[in-house]
């Protein structure tokens, strides 16, 4: 595990013990921190029993604490956590805010942000995936794989690769990546910033403002503009510019079989720009980018059956994420619906010209069908395998069938994940 000798004899609340809560308690008590725990399920405070001390830090005197460590699922906006700690000067802070603590009893490394509405998992995943293809010690954490703390320390000349939601972000204040990036910033998660699209789009800046002199940030030229400056003295890439000045035409992403579609290729031009930053040769970054396989739930080609492919893009939860789905096939059977983070479609809109028939599911599949109707041919489903089999029975030969519901999963499924296994299942059992 990741530990630093500056938590030694220091004093931390932490607030909910799920994988991220569970590897932090274990990383400070290894070595020396006090440490108060607590969680609302007792069974998750069990293990907790005579190693820690107990209970709820709502009701705690904080004076003298270092840090009031909580999950990225706590609500900043709204939990009486915040307000309470502030009342005793303490911060609230994350598990990469103490990694970053950590970062200087380290073996000599870097690290690698990336944030983003959409996007995110899959640049992560592409940068990692160069990096040990070209031999390069690394990880990938943050809110992908396993808790960052709970890794072991990477040898020297390593990289960390850093997936970070804006949730993540708000809860550290000292990551200063060697490499940023902002991949798009499009409305999402606003109830978190109490319906301001501006607070959202500030908090994922704010992983460009910790850089400090002489470090790299790479955004798109709008965000970049509309969004403020990056750090002093920080080196910037423009993502739009990648193709062109690092000499990989953008005709080759035909070569790259997992990373088709536009949004594709900003996440390949990402994925490009830190590579090159961080010294790797054309040639190694050329052989990551064609090796490349995915991630589950992005654009995961789950089978061809009788010459139609069917394509588990669960991972889209918003318009901005499913319109690049959409564009990347033709002959679409698209299958969506779900809980609804925003209304109409949004930029699914302009793709529908690659629609054939579409079949709605979930909460918010009466809206699109409505949406929908006299448009393309529509089917309500209500369900994803009552939608499934009917995409099934209609889809032909060249055609494609995509789940890339634009929404959330959580009136039917527990999370995204859930609702893809199901569909690639129920894909399973056509053949």
């Amino acid at each position: 595990m990741i530990t630093s000798p500056a938590w030694k004899d220091k004093r931390y609340a932490v607030l909910g013990l799920a994988r991220s809560g569970r590897a932090t308690v274990e990383a400070l008590l290894a070595v020396g921190a006090e440490v108060l725990v607590w969680d609302d399920r007792p069974e998750a405070r069990e293990p907790y029993n005579g190693r820690c001390a107990i209970g709820d830090p709502l009701e705690a005197d904080l004076t003298g604490y270092a840090g009031v460590v909580v999950s990225p699922g706590v609500p900043l906006n709204t939990h009486p956590i915040k307000p309470h700690a502030d009342s005793f000067g303490v911060p609230v802070i994350g598990d990469v805010e103490l990694f970053a603590q950590a970062r200087a009893d380290l073996p000599a490394h870097r690290v690698v942000g990336i944030t983003g509405t959409n996007g995110k998992s899959t640049t992560t995943a592409l940068v990692y995936h160069i990096l040990k293809q070209a031999g390069v010690p690394t990880t990938m954490g943050g809110n992908i794989g396993l808790p960052i703390l709970e890794q072991e320390p990477l040898p020297e000349g390593g990289v960390y690769v850093l997936e970070l939601s804006s949730y993540q972000i708000d809860l550290t204040y000292s990551l200063d990546c060697e490499v940023a990036v902002l991949l798009n910033i499009t409305p999402d998660h606003l109830d978190r910033y109490d319906g301001d699209f501006a607070k959202y789009a500030a908090s994922k800046f704010r992983l460009l403002s910790m850089q400090t002199r002489g470090h790299n940030s790479i955004a798109r030229f709008k965000d970049a503009r509309s969004l403020g400056k990056f750090a002093e003295g920080s080196i910037a890439s423009i993502l739009e510019d990648v193709f062109e000045n690092r000499g990989i035409a953008p005709e080759e992403q035909a070569n790259w079989p997992s990373l088709q579609g536009p949004h594709n290729h900003e996440n390949a031009a990402a994925a490009i720009e830190v590579c090159d930053i961080l010294g790797l040769s054309q040639s190694q970054i050329k052989a990551g980018l064609e090796s490349y396989r995915g991630l589950p739930h992005r654009m995961e080609r789950v089978a061809e059956i009788a010459g139609v492919a069917y394509v588990n893009d669960s991972k889209g939860t918003n318009t901005a994420a499913s319109a690049p789905a959409l564009a990347a096939f033709d002959n679409i059977h698209w299958i969506l619906g779900g809980l609804a983070k925003e209304p109409g479609l949004g930029e699914c809109e302009a793709e529908l010209p690659r629609v054939k028939a579409a079949y709605t599911i979930g909460k918010a599949g009466p809206d699109f069908a409505a949406l929908l109707e006299g448009r393309v041919p529509v089917e309500q489903c209500e369900t994803l395998d009552r939608a499934v089999s009917a995409a099934a029975d209609s889809a032909e030969d060249g055609d494609t069938v995509l789940l890339s519901p634009a929404c959330a999963s959580f009136d039917q499924y527990s999370d995204f994940e859930k609702r893809g296994e199901h569909f690639r299942a129920l894909v399973e059992g056509l053949e």
